[in-house]
């Protein structure tokens, strides 16, 4: 009924209790969950565990707030990609918040991961923060045509750019907090047809589990609370964000 479309589920605190955080999955109708990775070496783990469970996903990619770790080249992410339980290049993107000075390197980070998502085929997980801006002019410059803008936070004018690119919106439990106005607005606005939920997990847990530890059964709270705010059925909402994930992510439509 939902699906957890973006998690770190490989992360020790999480890892560590699979079997509880699968049968909290069930529990809560989590049907999926997609691991995305956010350095290579640490890669091996996310696609075990897509091995290991046959409703888990995965991704490859390398995040840009890891500056000391090993450089993927286009051959790297083509190479890796090529598993049927990985899904999607990324998580990748700019981030001008965490980090300061020459950010060049996140910029051709960014490049390299499009241009391996032209290569396979398979769309690309952005991550973008304080970077909007610069963020969209690369996706426009390489030709960038499917993917989602993960854990949004930005304003309704770049979700509505990132759509006429051919991107998914996904929102997090950032979307439930109090202080969170501006990003609801963009949730009631976008079309449901371009929506995905996730937790991106073990960080924001939504409301009411705010503080703790995020896990993917949460996402059921972000689907209610969206529901609450566009004042539509929650089944549609579950329904569609599921039927949107497998649109984008098609290589998963095997394994639904």
């Amino acid at each position: 009924m939902y699906i957890d479309s973006h998690c770190h589920i490989n992360f020790p605190e999480l890892a560590e209790n699979m079997p509880a955080i699968l049968g909290r999955m069930a529990e809560n109708k989590v049907t999926h969950a997609l691991c995305v990775s956010v350095d290579l070496p640490d890669f091996p783990q996310v696609l075990a565990l897509a091995e290991q469970h046959d409703n888990i996903f995965a991704s490859v990619g390398v995040h840009p707030d890891y500056p000391d770790t090993a450089e993927p080249t286009v051959a790297d992410l083509v190479r890796l990609a090529d598993h049927p339980k990985i899904v999607a290049i990324g998580e990748t993107g700019l981030d001008y918040f965490r980090l300061e000075g020459d950010l060049e390197w996140q910029r051709e980070r960014f490049r390299t991961h499009i241009r391996a998502s032209q290569a396979t085929g398979k769309p690309l997980i952005i991550h973008t923060r304080a970077a909007a801006d610069d963020t969209l002019r690369i996706m426009r410059e390489e030709g960038a045509s499917s993917g989602v803008m993960h854990c949004f936070t930005e304003s309704l004018a770049v979700a509505e750019a990132a759509i006429e690119l051919g991107f998914y919106i996904s929102f997090s439990g950032i979307v439930t907090f109090k202080s969170a106005r501006d990003l609801q607005a963009v949730a009631r606005a976008i079309p449901l047809e371009r929506m995905l939920i996730e937790t991106d997990s073990p960080y924001l847990a939504p409301v009411p589990f705010r503080g703790r530890t995020n896990e993917p059964s949460y996402v059921r709270h972000v689907a209610e609370y969206i529901a609450t705010l566009r004042g539509e059925p929650l089944e549609r909402i579950a329904q569609q964000t599921s039927d949107n994930f497998f649109n984008l992510f098609r290589m998963a439509r095997s394994h639904a």
